[in-house]
């Protein structure tokens, strides 16, 4: 064999040793690429999943039903958006809670006090309990310097919806990127200025929550980074697109919104404006709902005639909510996750937000104000009882808060935790009302009987409030009707507590007395004109009581009107010192449910003070009450007693009239001397057009008398009433019907205080 062929030989056998050394390489090479390819298959086989909460009230609450059923199978959520009533289940999920905390949370919480505005009467100042004694409405408009009207932007601010948000995501509140919560998290809110959607990812999640359920006209918007925001359903209710923004592959989206009304449902201005406000939610929900894919799960519990205002019945939403998720089983099934990773998964977010969260009650090293407002700094300080140096009370600051918030002065009064060079500190933001500090204040009080008996009495008041840094406050007030006149008066503390005040009035009164000494139909009446000053000097006890002395320095004239004359000074001098105390802590004026109030004043009329008669008297009422569900029982007394029998006219005490011994005419009857004993039951029977209705009757026992030598409660008269009584925002109406001995009966109707 040649060289040539050996060669030739084994450089074939060479070739498909190379050859098949080549294709070894080229498997092997494979294999790793395929393995490598699989480990990374395997890494990203597991797809992103969003969940969107909609807006829509109390139907929100459905939202925690399908949170629920979405634990119970396993399935990771990596991105919550949220809108409204959705923003907060989605938040509150986001910062760590589970759904069983948050349907707690939402099915304990008082919503009707959460949702509204008015200050606590418990949390309100002595001075301000007082003014509810003044027959004005609580509402009061602004006016400006140059005499403009002003009114707030919302029916609420949200003062007591805020403190509950704040204290519910305290925990997470140094968190202010919502990346970085337990789940990565957006609020959206609606830009008031330009209609456009904001998507809020950062800054204080209870604020974000609380701007994204902002109902324009109900609620005041709230400013963040400049603008105004109010409700995210105004521009996109189901925000789709945020968490498909955010990474999302796969979106569960829930919509709770409120259904389109049908035609025959469109008959008052409120179904009217309800529809409005939801065509323009629908339009934005369609748009988002059209963007669903066949791999994205879509929602819609089946909530019936549960409405947008129904929290009375957040309990009957959430296993709806359990209904409609269990309904997409097969669907949500593709999404579930072993149970060991689903465990792994919530160690891993856990993991993550606990290095970020703090303890709920850290030690406060340092207190900051950022005060906003006239009022110096000491006389908010003076209303905090947190202590540097102490662990956080979250009772005790709301506390606090509350009660700096009744001063009625302030827009907003919040709070802060925060960080500062490794220190724990506490920052209290008051901001007075952009719509003060002058307030209007009218009143309306009218009264009618069978026995034509009909009054009316028109009061309009001007306040201008924290007139210096010590919350001085100036009012003026005219007063036309029955009882006439004008007063003008400065309440002014004395030091930063409103411990000490003194209280100087000039007026000017007419009103009408009714003169019989023997209760008999021979009356007379007196149209009694008086003028002149009162000025006292007092301590307030908190907010539950009050002590004052003063004196008063009066001129009057009485003028004969009806009736039999009786031989009385038709001019008159008053000159009196008088101290008194009082305590109140009913929690309503109008329709008290609990509490009690009275008070004792002692009268002392003398000739050295400008007096033309000398006299003494004492004046004690008290009234409490007491509420078993739907049911109160008021108890009241009233004994006015004048020591020496020598009380001139204008002196006189009176009584009659609904609770007042009922079947009587209003002040029918008079005396030097009075007592009355009085239970009244009442029951609510509904919320009218949101107007607490309540019916009752009154039982009732007292007389007056001309000497303190004569009473005798053997003649005390015995007396009843049944009525229905309406709370409403210009005052009580009551409509009744009384009877008392010997044939005195009434029918009455009534706008304004009784107790």
């Amino acid at each position: 064999m040649s060289i040539d062929s050996h060669w030739g030989k084994n450089r074939v056998i060479s070739t498909v040793h190379v050859v098949i050394i080549v294709c070894a390489i080229i498997i092997w090479s494979s294999v790793i690429v395929f393995q490598v390819d699989a480990s990374d298959s395997k890494t990203e086989e597991r797809l992103k999943i969003g969940l969107v909460l909609s807006g829509g009230g109390a139907r929100g609450a459905a939202h925690i039903g399908v949170i629920k059923v979405l634990e119970r199978m396993h399935i990771p959520i990596d991105y919550i958006a949220g809108t409204s009533m959705g923003s907060i289940v989605g938040g509150l999920y986001a910062s760590g809670m589970t759904s069983a905390q948050i349907e707690g949370v939402v099915t304990s919480l008082d919503w009707d006090n959460a949702l509204q505005d008015d200050i606590p009467r418990k949390d309100r100042s002595f001075r301000l309990k007082t003014d509810d004694r003044n027959n004005l409405i609580k509402s009061k408009p602004g006016l400006s310097d140059n005499l403009e009207i002003k009114t707030p932007s919302g029916l609420m601010q949200g003062q007591i919806l805020d403190l509950i948000l704040k204290r519910l995501v305290l925990p997470v509140s140094s968190v202010h990127d919502f990346d970085e919560l337990k789940i990565p998290y957006r609020a959206i809110a609606t830009d008031l200025v330009t209609g456009n959607a904001v998507v809020l990812g950062s800054g204080d999640l209870a604020k974000a929550m609380r701007a994204s359920m902002s109902v324009p006209a109900i609620f005041a918007p709230v400013e963040i980074d400049g603008k105004l925001l109010v409700d995210g359903g105004l521009s996109n209710n189901l925000p789709i697109d945020v968490v498909r923004t955010m990474g999302a592959d796969i979106v569960i989206a829930v919509d709770i919104s409120t259904p389109l009304l049908a035609r025959e449902a469109l008959t008052s201005i409120l179904g009217i404006t309800e529809q409005l406000t939801s065509i323009m939610t629908r339009k934005n929900t369609e748009e988002q709902i059209a963007t669903l894919t066949s791999k994205d799960v879509f929602i819609v519990p089946d909530l019936g005639d549960i409405t947008s205002s129904s929290f009375d019945r957040t309990g009957q939403a959430i296993p709806i909510g359990v209904l409609a998720a269990e309904q997409k089983q097969p669907e949500l099934l593709r999404l579930s996750s072993s149970k060991a990773f689903y465990t792994d998964f919530q160690a891993l977010q856990l993991a993550n937000i606990s290095r970020k969260k703090r303890a709920s009650n850290p030690i406060i090293e340092f207190i900051r104000l950022d005060n906003q407002s006239r009022l110096s700094d000491d006389v908010i300080f003076a209303r905090l009882q947190i202590k540097e140096g102490s662990p956080l009370d979250i009772a005790l600051l709301e506390e606090n808060i509350g009660k700096i918030y009744g001063l009625e002065l302030f827009e907003n009064v919040s709070y802060e935790v925060v960080e500062e060079d490794g220190r724990s500190g506490l920052v209290i933001q008051v901001i007075e009302r952009f719509w003060g500090p002058n307030y209007l204040q009218a009143g309306f009080t009218m009264s009618g009987n069978g026995q034509g008996d009909n009054f009316y009495n028109f009061t309009l008041a001007y306040t201008r409030t924290a007139i210096n840094h010590l919350n001085g406050e100036w009012r003026t007030a005219v007063q036309l009707g029955k009882s006439s006149g004008i007063y003008t008066e400065i309440f002014q503390p004395l030091d930063t507590t409103s411990q000490f005040f003194i209280h100087p009035r000039l007026l000017y009164h007419q009103d009408t007395m009714r003169f019989s000494p023997n209760n008999n139909d021979n009356y007379s009446e007196y149209r009694l004109e008086r003028y002149g000053v009162d000025l006292a000097l007092g301590r307030e006890f908190g907010t539950w009581g009050a002590s004052r002395i003063g004196i008063r320095r009066m001129k009057g004239h009485a003028k004969h009107k009806v009736g039999l004359p009786y031989p009385v000074d038709e001019d008159f001098n008053i000159g009196e010192i008088y101290a008194n105390i009082s305590f109140d802590k009913l929690d309503d004026l109008d329709f008290p449910r609990t509490g009690y109030a009275s008070i004792i004043e002692y009268i002392m009329s003398d000739g050295q003070f400008g007096a033309d008669s000398d006299f003494d008297q004492i004046l004690l009422q008290a009234t409490g009450a007491k509420t078993w569900g739907k049911n109160t029982l008021i108890t009241g007394m009233k004994v006015y007693l004048t020591l020496d029998d020598n009380a001139p006219l204008q002196n006189r005490f009176q009584l009659g009239g609904l609770f007042n011994l009922s079947g009587f005419q209003t002040d029918e009857l008079s005396g030097q001397s009075l007592s009355l004993l009085r239970m009244i039951y009442m029951r609510q029977i509904s919320d009218f057009l949101l107007l607490p209705t309540y019916v009752g009757f009154s039982f009732e026992s007292g007389n007056t008398w001309e000497k303190i030598d004569n009473i005798n409660f053997a003649d005390a008269i015995f007396a009843g009433s049944i009525f229905l009584g309406v709370d409403t925002p210009i005052g009580p109406v009551y409509i009744g019907y009384g009877q008392a001995e010997n044939n005195n009966s009434s029918i009455y109707f009534k706008l304004g205080k009784i107790f």
